[in-house]
């Protein structure tokens, strides 16, 4: 067995010098606590002042009053709760997820982290045996602990919701809660960033795989109607729904941060026949993703701590790369830093230009923007290849540049040049 154990300071370097880089020992130090807890089945025992689901839940909350309380009060702790039934929960389970909220100027536009804490062995139905699920997901709960560590010393436009999801292992049902407390408090979700299984950098049969990271998105929303799917057909806009611009954004942050990694983008919701607490998020219309490590140990994953000929099972610690994991919070939190602090995508963008060579753009204003990029690019590509700035406007001809052979979007830029998710145009609506 190869135990891989990085924690020398890391040397991330991006276009800010001065922001604070994440702490693969203070990582670490976040997944041991949680291992300590024995189990974090969500059917163990709730109020066990020392093991199992109840206990792990108290120490993170008081983590995040923690941080509340280093930066007077910014950051405040809330738990929403529901009771949920379904096969791996027969006889119903209280499901709670804990959340720190770091309110900002503009409150009811979200930017939202996650990670569960739940964790399982190989019978998903027993909650008593020592289930330490470090990578699946003590990482993931690292990543959102660290991340608010550390946005909270700064003020944003938007407001940060740190989420620790529970009951992802029975049904994904830490998600759905946050994501119909969302739509019940009406907020404007910008980006759900879920980090489930992000701290290992060998895979199943000792492959290392150590330069990246998996982001999955959707490309055709699956809380469209059959109408919208069709408009997107026409259009043309598989590949530029919010959650895929999400991922785009993600992938040219992560390309901007030197040392670190690169920003995998896997053009499904999730890996195949899988998923994550992100998934209710992308059924009620929110851009979400999901990042997971380049190559999966499955042998760490759902298992009975034991050996077998020679073969260590569980989600045990040692299996982890706390170097590898401090740059998968780098990625994120550089994106939360740029979205947060960004005005909200414009709306309403659409384009003009049938049997002409010039394409009229236009879009709604969005508050707090000094200005609007507009992206175009060849319709044979992915990725946005030429912009141009719009100041004190929100039309733009793009001379030479015909609808039928280019796709374009619209985005909109704060005063520090925090750039929001680029919004696809598509035909102006009939009258």
């Amino acid at each position: 067995m190869r135990k891989v154990v990085m924690l020398a300071p890391l040397l991330l370097v991006s276009a800010s010098p001065a922001v604070e880089q994440p702490s693969p020992l203070r990582m670490r130090a976040t997944v041991s606590a949680l291992v300590a807890f024995g189990t974090r089945h969500s059917l163990s025992d709730p109020n066990a002042p020392k093991r199992g689901i109840g206990a792990a839940r108290a120490w993170a909350n008081a983590q995040f009053d923690t941080i509340g309380a280093d930066c007077g009060g910014c950051l405040t702790s809330e738990t929403i709760a529901r009771d949920f039934t379904g096969p791996r929960a027969p006889n119903g389970v209280d499901i709670v997820d804990v959340l720190g909220v770091q309110k900002g100027s503009d409150p009811n536009r979200v930017v939202i982290i996650g990670g569960h804490i739940d964790s399982i062995v190989g019978d998903v139905m027993d909650a008593k045996a020592d289930a330490p699920g470090a990578n699946d997901d003590a990482s993931g709960v690292a990543v959102v602990l660290e991340a608010a560590r550390i946005l909270s010393k700064r003020k944003f436009r938007a407001t940060i919701i740190y989420a620790v999801f529970s009951g992802e292992e029975q049904g994904l049902w830490g998600g759905k809660l946050l994501a119909d407390t969302a739509k019940e408090r009406g907020w404007t979700v910008t980006a759900m960033l879920n980090n489930d299984i992000v701290g290992n950098s060998v895979g199943q049969g000792g492959v290392v795989a150590n330069k990246s990271v998996r982001v999955f998105s959707e490309g055709i929303r699956e809380s469209e109607d059959l109408k919208g799917d069709l408009a997107r057909r026409m259009n043309g806009g598989e590949d530029d729904g919010p959650s895929r611009a999400l991922a785009k954004t993600i992938d040219q942050v992560a390309a901007g941060i030197r040392g670190g990694l690169d920003a995998f983008i896997v053009r499904r919701p999730d890996r195949f026949g899988r998923g994550g607490d992100h998934l209710p998020f992308l059924e009620l219309g929110y851009p979400a993703v999901r990042f997971t490590v380049a190559a999966e140990r499955w042998d760490g994953q759902h298992q009975y701590v034991r050996t077998e000929n020679g073969v260590a099972y569980g989600d045990t610690i040692d299996k982890m790369d706390f170097a590898y994991l401090a740059k998968v919070a780098a990625i994120n939190i550089a994106t939360i830093r740029r979205l947060a602090a960004a005005p909200a995508a414009p709306g309403g963008v659409t384009v003009q230009g049938a049997l002409s060579r010039d394409t009229t753009v236009r879009w709604q204003p969005a508050e707090g923007a000094v200005k609007y990029r507009v992206h175009w690019r060849r319709a044979d590509t992915q990725n946005w290849a030429t912009s141009r700035d719009v100041v004190g406007a929100t039309e733009l001809v793009l001379k030479n540049v015909p609808i039928d052979d280019n796709f374009v979007g619209v985005s909109s830029i704060a005063a520090d040049g925090s750039e929001s998710l680029v919004t696809f145009a598509g035909p102006a609506p009939r009258r």
